[in-house]
């Protein structure tokens, strides 16, 4: 069934549009595009949670709790899945996008201070294996066999 250029205007007409700019927790910003029927404007909007920590762990204190997925619940809130790696639990939750983006400049400095530990550790290890060769050099172990 075809429709006319008349009622493929009143079908648009009976459709709305808007165009949301939104800035995801991991900085990058994406346009969204929402279509909706008329009469869906008013959709209910999913309340968020009271202010918290999302890196604290509700039930056993722990400050290592990471995403396993966030999405946009809505303008003004994320929902995201929670995953406590210290006492194995997940929740998910509705927050404010005030509370994800704390969270996420967490994560940041969380994945900041495990690349400086782990540049340390690097180095320590390399200057380990450097004194075993150097000592493996003075003491003739090393033949041309070795390599």
């Amino acid at each position: 069934m075809e429709m006319d250029a008349h009622e493929a205007h009143e079908a648009h007409e009976e459709q709305t549009h808007f165009v949301k700019r939104v800035v995801l927790p991991s900085g990058k910003t994406i346009e969204v595009v929402y279509f909706q029927e008329a009469e869906g404007l008013t959709e209910a909007q999913p309340t968020a949670e009271p202010d918290q920590d999302l890196h604290v762990c509700l039930d056993c204190d722990s400050r290592l709790v990471y995403p396993v997925e966030w999405e946009e619940a809505s303008s003004s809130n994320w929902s995201v899945l929670l995953h406590c790696p210290n006492c194995d639990i997940q929740r998910d939750g509705v927050f404010s996008q005030d509370t994800v983006e704390r969270f996420d400049e967490e994560l940041d400095r969380g994945a900041d201070a495990l690349a400086r530990d782990y540049k340390r550790l690097t180095r320590a290890n390399m200057a380990e294996e450097i004194e075993r060769f150097i000592g493996a050099l003075q003491a003739d172990a090393i033949v041309p066999e070795d390599f």
